[in-house]
């Protein structure tokens, strides 16, 4: 098999008006699992990406009940989210020779160490779990294989995070770099926008923040929950009080670098309705790739951005606001999510209406069961928080997380990450119809 190219980018459903999902409710999830999780990476090659892979896939193929041989295809996000390994310290022995196996994991590597020799096709995926997703719904949809694993190690090095080296800037970073016109102000500063145009203030943040982490306390999977529980029973008080990172973006706003992986696996609908699982259908998948006038996105452009995604998730998919039960958008950093809840006007919710929102009752027990994931923000940075309960809540699994809306069987679910203008969705149903 030749070496594994990048997912083709007219296959990525990116375009307004391309109508209902060819492949709607033909592909299904069928199966997840997540590694063993940490603050950092201990240096043991037994906690290593790779290793953390390997267990991630294995838990996927129990859940799902396939067998190694089942799995045809596979499609990794190669990249992880940390720094490398290299090239300042040495590598190790085979398989450990090189990046792939430590700062990520590709779909190559992955295929040799495991064995998985029924794999015909291979792809990767740039950026993120939720880029990985949509290529390995589609690749299932379009007849390439019937059983895909799609995969992704976030990594996180030992020493601080994203430390930028150097002391240049070239290319379009010598306009943002050296004032530090990167992602966090970029965010802080959007939302200040977004305050001063429809009258609202960061304090308004506290309740989302606080039952993100209240949800967090119900996922046994995630980062604080198995590590720093305290971290989740933070108050109002706490909220307010904590320090800024980049006013009015305070430390309890950001999500928590951590070293993990996972794995998701989907088949044709004809396969999922024999495996373990009650089948989750892909209704839908959507990726936004805005383009923004100049270096400073703004609000009117994340507005649109956010409008985009939602009217492309309910077009392909047949769904309307309404007919949503799960909605798990990306909080890893909590300011941005509100474009989000607006521009897919879940539960009614219009432009400069979140706040307000957040403040009623978005518990999993209540009518507006909010990010009932706990996201990021409550589990650790992944982008994939939203996807694994998506699949846990339709299959009436979540626990003490389940939300009582339709007496606790949600029959539908939208998830997705990154930001407003750079992110893809999974659009998921309990019925193929």
């Amino acid at each position: 098999m030749a070496p594994t190219g990048w997912f083709p980018t007219e296959r990525y459903r990116s375009k307004e008006g391309l109508g209902v999902w060819e492949h709607r409710g033909k592909v299904a999830a069928t199966g997840f699992g997540q590694a063993p999780i940490a603050r950092r990476w201990d240096e043991s090659l037994e906690t290593s990406l790779g290793a953390l892979t390997i267990d991630a896939v294995e838990k996927a193929l129990a859940d799902s009940g396939l067998r190694r041989d089942q799995i045809d295809g596979v499609v990794s996000c190669p990249q992880g989210m940390g720094d490398s390994w290299g090239p300042i310290r040495p590598f190790f022995d085979p398989p450990y020779d090189s990046e792939d196996g430590l700062s990520g994991v590709s779909a190559d590597w992955i295929v040799r160490e495991m064995g998985l020799d029924n794999v015909k096709v291979t792809y990767h995926a740039p950026g993120c779990m939720s880029t990985a997703l949509v290529a390995g719904s589609q690749v299932v949809g379009d007849g390439e294989a019937k059983n895909v694993l799609v995969i992704r190690g976030t990594g996180n090095m030992p020493g601080r995070y994203h430390q930028t080296p150097g002391d240049t800037a070239s290319g379009g970073q010598q306009f943002t770099n050296p004032w530090g016109w990167q992602l966090i102000p970029q965010i802080a500063f959007g939302f200040d926008q977004y305050c001063r145009k429809y009258g609202t203030n960061h304090d308004k943040m506290a309740p989302y923040v606080l039952n993100n982490r209240r949800n967090g306390a119900r996922q046994p999977l995630g980062y604080y929950y198995q590590h720093r529980p305290d971290d989740l029973n933070i108050t109002v008080e706490d909220y307010l009080a904590a320090r800024w990172i980049c006013k009015p973006m305070n430390i309890y706003d950001c999500d928590l670098p951590i070293q993990t992986a996972a794995a998701f696996i989907f088949s044709t609908a004809e396969i999922a309705k024999d495996l373990k699982q009650k089948p989750v259908y892909v209704l839908n998948h959507v990726t936004q790739r805005g383009v923004v006038r100049s270096s400073v996105e703004t609000l009117a452009e994340t507005e649109e951005f956010s409008a985009s995604i939602a009217k492309k998730s309910y077009e392909g998919s047949g769904l309307t606001p309404k007919d949503v039960d799960i909605f798990n958008p990306y909080d890893g950093f909590t300011l941005f999510t509100q474009y989000f809840l607006e521009g897919f006007q879940w539960h009614g919710v219009g432009l400069g209406e979140a706040h307000d929102f957040y403040g009623g009752d978005i518990r999993v027990e209540g009518p507006h069961p909010f990010n009932s994931s706990g996201c990021n923000n409550g589990n650790g940075r992944t982008r994939w928080w939203g996807y694994i309960d998506c699949m846990e809540q339709l299959r009436e699994q979540a626990g003490t997380r389940q939300v009582t809306i339709k007496n606790g069987r949600p029959e539908t679910g939208i998830a997705g990450a990154f930001t407003p203008g750079h992110s893809d969705w999974m659009i998921y149903g309990t019925s193929p119809d």
